[in-house]
């Protein structure tokens, strides 16, 4: 396996928040004043509900479900027939649910909202993540996500078979050619962090193979290698082995991932992840009764 990157995993604690302030600013967007076309329904009218996928997918997100019918009405009942990191087929059920009519119409989009956006975030890395399973490279995601969903998006990613990069810039350094620039040099950029914030992981961004020997002289913890050939990729994977940790990143696409998985790098970052993300095809539809 590769050598382990030092990234602080999420905690339950601050997933929970998270989710609570998703649903709560989703539905305060979304409610308003008040839904007024369920207030056409009689308060009293009870109904039940189906919600199934119409497409293939790997399934994320019972924890903001379950969050907006809380916030929504305790009395709203869920039957769960799928679980996080499950994979999914056309027209599977995924949940049923019964209680007031109304609630339940208010429910709706904010549920089936956040559930395509996550299982879209899911889906779409265990694409990339089969792509790369004959390989040791393990896939990261990236700060590229939907601004307040950052923890949702990267919790998705996990339940897609992928791993967390730092959750962002407070966990770990990544310095990038800006940083460097400011600094005067890769060796000051590395020495300024390694001072001020000891401990913390230091990663380097660099652009060719000569930077990439400055940063392991340097004692940086990880180099990310940008845009690299694959003929590079397989000279730093030579020069970094046993040295400093490697990820590679820089237009990663599907049509890639796997020549750079089989040079052995350790690590593969890609932003498509969570920014190129197919929200997956959901519908919810009131049964008879």
């Amino acid at each position: 396996m590769p050598t382990q990157l030092h990234f602080h995993p999420i905690n339950s604690d601050s997933l929970n928040e998270a989710v609570s302030n998703n649903v709560t600013q989703a539905l305060a967007e979304d409610l308003g004043a008040g839904d007024i076309s369920a207030s056409l329904i009689d308060a009293n009218t009870r109904a039940s509900a189906r919600v199934i996928t119409r497409e293939h997918g790997i399934f994320c997100g019972a924890a903001w479900v379950n969050e907006t019918l809380r916030q929504i009405s305790p009395e709203l009942e869920i039957r769960w027939q799928v679980a996080d990191g499950d994979a999914l087929a056309p027209d599977q059920v995924l949940f049923e649910l019964s209680g007031k009519a109304p609630d339940m119409l208010s429910a709706e989009r904010t549920m089936l909202n956040f559930i395509q956006l996550l299982s879209g975030t899911a889906t779409r890395t265990a694409q990339y993540v089969s792509l790369i399973s004959h390989t040791q490279t393990r896939l990261l995601d990236t700060r590229k996500t939907v601004p307040g969903l950052r923890l949702a998006q990267k919790y998705a990613v996990k339940c897609g078979g992928g791993y967390n990069h730092r959750i962002g810039l407070f966990d770990a350094f990544l310095l990038k050619e800006n940083h460097i620039f400011a600094a005067g040099s890769i060796g000051r950029a590395i020495e300024s962090a390694q001072t001020a914030f000891p401990g913390k992981p230091v990663e380097v961004e660099v652009e060719d193979l000569n930077e990439l020997v400055e940063a392991i002289s340097a004692g940086a913890d990880i180099a990310l290698i940008d845009n690299f050939s694959i003929a590079d990729t397989q000279t730093a994977v030579a020069l970094t082995r046993n040295k400093l940790v490697l990820e590679a990143s820089g237009g990663i696409t599907q049509d890639s991932i796997a020549a750079i998985a089989e040079t052995g790098v350790d690590y593969i970052s890609c932003g498509d992840l969570t920014k190129g993300v197919e929200p997956l095809d959901l519908s919810m539809r009131f049964l008879l009764t």
